[in-house]
């Protein structure tokens, strides 16, 4: 049985009318009605919660397998436990002596530049193999209160913060939380705007890859409220953190199907971008007016809305974006393939998906809407093309 089955079955096992199970979830009856006859899939982590819960039974009962691998499961990436060994080891804390003596405060900042541009480049694998070193570094410095204590924590939350994105990218909700929970800390301690900005951007991103919207909404909200008074002075780095969690704030509140909510924080971004008036990357979060109308698309996807997508997709100018953002380049191409598969013109998602192998081939591994888009293409077609079979192999989802 495919998902669409599993949950009509649930359903009239409970008694429950189409129109009342797709209303307590946000959507209309014709949805529901085409996802279990097959016609649509189910690929968002909050839509199948929902149903989950409206259902009264577990996500896994709908999915058909252990939930710790679908939809979110992602490839392993060796160098995560090695991140992991350095989390769990709290030798400062035990009074343990460096392993080695810390890098100059200059070659320190300048690694935390390069991991950034890396982790942006979509080069995850690289960013993975790197971060054990680069935290080791920061951390050697922890307690530091010489004459330049604050640039010193402003590098290590630098350095937390790429660490968390790459966690969050992977999978490991937990040591993402933590490591952006390290991050703030710094933060803190560096008495920066931007650095507290940046830290609680980075704790929002974990909460919502841990489940936990509601949390993640909350800090992304209070994050934006508490900058945009600072942001008034026009000062880009504000500006851009300021757009960037009312941006995640849109996405969440559209995974809840609350259209106009998240409508109203696309609007407040955009006249955000316009202060910028350029795409830009300041504080490292890709703001700018290209960079919400991306985010138009994916709220789109969330919301379920697969013509919306191709039309706002259709708007962007990727070549806008500052260089080396390759991550958020083929954004747009990942939301397009799930809406042409969602029209079920699975030519097109493959071609979209191909772009986005051939620009960032990471992305296709470890993005799990690239992967269960891959996994429901493989599912209905008749018979496999040698472009949708190498796609899957190099996603990770053919042996």
């Amino acid at each position: 049985m495919h998902i669409g089955e599993r949950i009509g079955a649930y359903r009239k096992r409970k008694r429950i009318p189409q129109e009342t199970l797709a209303g307590l979830v946000g959507r209309s009856r014709s949805w529901l009605s085409q996802v279990e006859r097959g016609i649509r899939g189910v690929d968002r982590l909050s839509t199948i919660n929902n149903l989950a819960a409206a259902l009264q039974v577990k996500p896994a009962d709908l999915v058909g397998h252990d939930w710790k691998y679908a939809p979110n499961g992602s490839p392993e990436v060796a160098a995560v436990a090695a991140i992991r060994a350095h989390l769990a080891s709290y030798g400062h804390l035990l009074a343990r002596p460096s392993e080695s003596p810390p890098w100059p405060l200059p070659q320190l900042r300048a690694a935390t530049v390069e991991v950034h541009r890396s982790y942006q480049a979509a080069k995850y694998g690289a960013t993975a193999r790197v971060l054990p070193d680069l935290l080791r570094a920061a951390d050697g410095y922890d307690g530091f209160a010489g004459q330049s204590s604050r640039e010193i924590h402003l590098a290590r939350c630098m350095a937390y913060a790429a660490a968390s994105k790459l966690l969050t990218k992977m999978g490991e909700s937990e040591l993402a939380w933590i490591t952006a929970d390290r991050a703030s800390h710094a933060a803190m301690a560096a008495d920066s705007d931007v650095a507290r900005g940046l830290a609680a951007y980075q704790i929002a991103c974990a909460l919502h890859r841990a489940e936990q919207s509601d949390e993640a909404e909350y800090v992304a909200v209070g994050a934006a409220e508490h900058l945009l008074p600072l942001a008034a002075s026009d000062e880009p780095d504000l500006v851009s953190l300021a757009g960037s969690n009312l941006l995640l704030a849109s996405v969440i509140a559209a995974q809840r199907a609350d259209r106009s909510l998240a409508t109203e924080r696309l609007t407040r971004a955009e006249q955000l971008s316009q202060l910028l008036a350029q795409d830009a990357n300041r504080a490292w979060t890709a703001f700018g007016p290209t960079n919400v109308q991306i985010h138009r698309a994916s709220v789109a996807a969330e919301l379920g809305d697969p013509r919306a997508v191709i039309q706002e997709a259709t708007m962007v100018d990727a070549d806008r974006l500052p260089k080396g953002l390759h991550s958020r380049r083929v954004q747009v191409h990942l939301d397009l393939a799930w809406a042409q598969t969602q029209a079920h013109n699975d030519t097109e998602a493959v071609f979209h998906l191909h772009l986005v192998n051939r620009q960032a081939p990471e992305v296709t591994r470890y993005n799990t809407i690239a992967r269960e888009t891959l996994r429901e293409l493989l599912r209905r077609a008749r018979r496999t093309t040698p472009a949708l079979n190498t796609l899957a192999t190099s996603a990770g989802v053919l042996a």
